[in-house]
C-alpha cells in the first residue's frame, strides 16, 4: 500500500470488517481523506443545512440529535471512536439535514466528500458494496430493535439496555444527554438509577 501511516490504521482495518477493497482501491480511499480537529461544543453539522461530507472518528465522541421548534432537543445516537458518522439520509438525497452533529469532547476526524467519494464509486465498484453492507448493518439491521423498544418498553429497560451496550460511553456522558437519548427527563433518569440501586 502506497500510504503507511498509523493515522489510517483503524479506518482501513473499520472498512475491511465490511468488504474486503483490494490495495489500490484503499490507497484512492485514503487519498480523499482531509484531517479535522473539531473542539468540543463545536458542530459538523448544524440542522437545516445540506451535508456534503462523511466522516470517520479517530477519536472523540458526537451527539446526533433533532431540535424542535420550541427548543427540545432528542438525541438519535451517539458516534464514539472507530465510527463513520454522517447526517446519511440528508447526504443520499441532497436535502437539509433533519439532525445537528455536535462534538462532544474535543475529537479528530477523517472527513471525505460526497462528491470524491462518489466519483470514486463509479471508478471502483467495489466500493458500491462497502458501502451497502455498512448502510445494511448500521441503518437497516441496527434500527428495527431501537424502534420496536422506544415504543414498548420501559424507560428503565431502556436505561439498562444502553448502559450495557454503552459502558465504553457512561463515563463520557453527562445525564441529560443520557435522559435526551431515551427520550425521558434528567429528574426521570436519576429516579430509574436511584431505584436500580435498591
Amino acid at each position: 500500500m502506497k500510504v503507511e501511516c498509523n493515522l489510517f490504521e483503524p479506518f482501513i482495518k473499520e472498512v475491511l470488517s465490511y468488504y474486503p477493497l483490494p490495495n489500490e482501491v484503499l490507497d484512492k480511499f485514503i487519498e480523499i481523506l482531509q484531517v479535522k480537529h473539531i473542539k468540543k461544543g463545536e458542530y459538523l453539522l448544524k440542522q437545516n443545512i445540506v451535508p456534503t461530507s462523511y466522516a470517520y472518528i479517530i477519536n472523540g465522541l458526537f451527539s446526533y440529535f433533532h431540535t424542535y421548534e420550541n427548543g427540545d432537543e432528542v438525541i438519535k445516537k451517539f458516534f464514539a471512536e472507530n465510527s463513520f458518522i454522517a447526517s446519511t439520509a440528508a447526504l443520499i438525497e441532497q436535502k437539509p439535514s433533519l439532525f445537528s452533529i455536535q462534538a462532544l469532547e474535543n475529537s479528530k476526524i477523517l472527513v471525505y466528500k460526497r462528491k470524491k467519494y462518489k466519483d470514486l464509486i463509479i471508478q471502483h465498484p467495489e466500493l458500491a458494496i462497502f458501502q451497502i453492507n455498512y448502510l445494511e448493518k448500521n441503518w437497516v439491521i441496527a434500527k428495527e430493535p431501537l424502534e420496536i423498544n422506544l415504543k414498548h418498553i420501559s424507560a428503565k429497560m431502556r436505561y439498562k439496555t444502553f448502559s450495557e451496550e454503552n459502558r465504553h460511553l457512561q463515563n463520557r456522558l453527562k445525564q441529560h444527554q443520557i435522559a435526551s437519548y431515551l427520550g425521558i427527563t434528567p429528574t426521570q433518569l436519576s429516579r430509574i438509577k436511584k431505584n436500580l440501586l435498591l
